[in-house]
């Protein structure tokens, strides 16, 4: 049975020894994680912030990782955010001079601090992007900004993670063909849009149908689920879709947005899916590209469960299963 942890052990497990993340050469699985994820909100506020001490604290009380495991990354120049997003929505967010419509659309209290924490998670994925190139497979604790748009920011997305990784790995001529593979419950509109004409990054996303954005962007393969989805119809159209695309698309690099808002205790989800399923969906997902030797770099999307426990153990799930498929 799995060890869980006393919350108030927190302060004495997250003492992290960060290091560079290219100094470590011998395979193991690598997590981008720094105290900067953590945003203080108001009370109230109904993103699980506390997610991102809770997660890492686990790992290591279980047994699950050490302190080797992580990195803690750096922050992302301006140079390279502008592959992405647009110098003017840039300097809005520089100059805390978004309109009050923008601000209430990204869902976050603005401050700088929330600006700059931005850029240190979206380099998190560009970095595990690196590592997963060496390792198989290495993971942000934060990330999946998938409704970030180039040009503004939308629920609870300043940055988009996965497309400024791709499009740095893009310009450096690393990858030529990308597969994103979106499994949050809500559709990854901001990466669809970024990717529309971009023919070397094609876009997967399964989502609720009916769930947010009300108004949905076209990916290169769209898949809406109906509300009340069960363990079953999910993992089967998944089971059914992915071997399939990965053969058709032939992509060299995987990015995996890992949310655990499809479970049925999810607020905001819709769908009905067990913790089980949840482990399974991302059991499937690892172990086909495991087994196809695809580098595999996944952030970690939403989760809304009202009991911070279901989405500590759902997402402490994904790296359990990554630690143990691929090392």
């Amino acid at each position: 049975m799995t060890k869980r942890l006393n919350k108030l052990a927190i302060p004495y497990l997250i003492n992290f020894i960060y290091t560079d993340p290219l100094l470590i050469l011998h395979p193991m699985l690598k997590i981008a994680y720094s105290p900067i994820y953590i945003y203080e909100l108001p009370d109230g506020h109904r993103f699980p912030m506390e997610k991102y001490e809770l997660i890492p604290a686990q790992l290591l009380h279980e047994g699950t990782v050490s302190q080797e495991n992580f990195f803690h990354p750096t922050a992302l120049n301006d140079e390279e955010i502008l592959l992405t997003h647009t110098a003017e929505y840039l300097d809005k967010l520089k100059t805390q001079n978004l309109s009050r419509k923008e601000i209430r659309a990204i869902g976050f209290p603005m401050s700088s601090k929330l600006i700059e924490r931005g850029r240190y998670i979206a380099n998190g994925t560009l970095q595990c992007a690196r590592y997963a190139i060496k390792h198989g497979v290495a993971m942000n604790i934060a990330g999946g900004t998938h409704h970030s748009f180039a040009d503004h920011g939308e629920g609870f997305c300043i940055y988009n993670d996965i497309a400024i990784a791709s499009n740095i790995l893009l310009k450096e001529g690393v990858f030529n063909k990308i597969l994103i593979v979106d499994l949050d419950v809500h559709q990854g509109n901001g990466t669809a849009k970024i990717f529309e004409i971009e023919p070397r990054v094609f876009t997967f996303s399964m989502h609720g149908a009916k769930n947010y954005p009300v108004r949905k962007e076209q990916s290169d393969l769209d898949i809406g689920l109906a509300d009340h989805t069960k363990d079953e119809l999910y993992l089967s159209t998944l089971k059914d879709t992915l071997p399939n695309l990965i053969e058709q698309v032939k992509p060299q690099m995987v990015f995996y947005l890992s949310g655990v808002d499809i479970l049925e205790t999810d607020k905001l989800g819709r769908l009905s899916v067990s913790i089980e399923g949840c482990k399974e969906r991302d059991r499937f997902v690892m172990q086909t590209c495991q087994d196809l030797n695809l580098p595999l770099c996944i952030s970690m999307g939403g989760g809304y469960s009202p009991a911070i426990r279901h989405i500590v153990e759902a997402h402490a799930n994904t790296f359990r299963l990554a630690n143990d498929i691929f090392f």
